[in-house]
């Protein structure tokens, strides 16, 4: 069945997202009408699937267009991956001030992204300068968003009692909220805890779910921490760690 190109039908950005599922290159030429009809989600789809090479040429500063196409007609989303662009030079020469312009706009308009993006660069004074206080408080808005990366970066800073009073009850909280929402780094976290206060088994399933879906760094950061865990069990997870590095070198 061909794809209906009717304006009625290119407006229909959910319809777009059914196409690219279904057929990348068909439906990249779909998003490409309707972009240049102005249609300003299928703009930043459109900055997507030029940043990824999904169903079109991949073109990483005419990924950066688009998305700031989109953004000056108030799209978050794409304003926010716009500031990904800078950040990691994608199409453009890294500029992490810019990046961080970017970011917070979109958080300071409710983007949870916006807000752990921008969270993260004022965390580490990267473009900007350091101020854990804000970071904290976009990463406990993104958070109470629903947003599994900041809820464990949340757990973290209530954990250690950095730049808030320390509260372990929830922090351990927060890291099974990230854990249950598929977040790796939450999903070890979440184990390290469970760990500590002696269950084993439930540890150990959150570390293979960790293992499952971490990326390449986090996993072998994490291989040096579980070979110095004092459980034989949890220590043992450190090969696996390993060898699943090693397989995404």
């Amino acid at each position: 069945m061909g794809f209906l190109l009717r304006r009625e039908e290119v407006l229909n950005v959910e319809q777009l997202q059914s196409m690219l599922d279904d057929s990348p290159v068909r439906a990249a030429q779909a998003i490409l009408i309707a972009a240049k009809e102005g249609v300003v989600d299928a703009q930043a789809l459109l900055g997507q699937i030029l940043l990824e090479g999904r169903g079109i040429a991949r073109d990483e500063a005419l990924a950066l267009r688009w998305f700031q196409i989109a953004a000056q007609g108030g799209h978050l989303m794409a304003r926010n991956m716009a500031g990904r662009c800078l950040e990691h030079g994608w199409g453009c020469v890294v500029d992490e001030t810019a990046a961080a312009r970017e970011y917070r706009v979109s958080a300071e308009a409710g983007l949870d992204w916006g807000q752990y993006n921008c969270a993260n660069l004022l965390a580490t004074g990267r473009g900007v300068t350091e101020d854990q206080g804000q970071a904290l408080a976009f990463y406990r808005q993104a958070a109470e968003q629903g947003h599994a990366k900041s809820m464990n970066l949340l757990g973290r800073y209530l954990e250690d009692g950095r730049f808030c009073p320390r509260d372990l009850d929830a922090a351990v909280d927060w890291y099974r909220r990230s854990a249950e929402g598929g977040d790796f780094r939450g999903q070890f976290s979440y184990a390290a805890v469970l760990a500590d206060r002696g269950q084993v088994d439930e540890a150990l399933e959150w570390l293979g779910k960790a293992l499952a879906g971490g990326n390449l760094k986090f996993l072998r950061t994490a291989h040096k921490a579980l070979a110095a865990a004092d459980d034989p069990q949890i220590r043992a997870m450190a090969e696996d760690y390993q060898q699943r590095a090693v397989s995404l070198s």
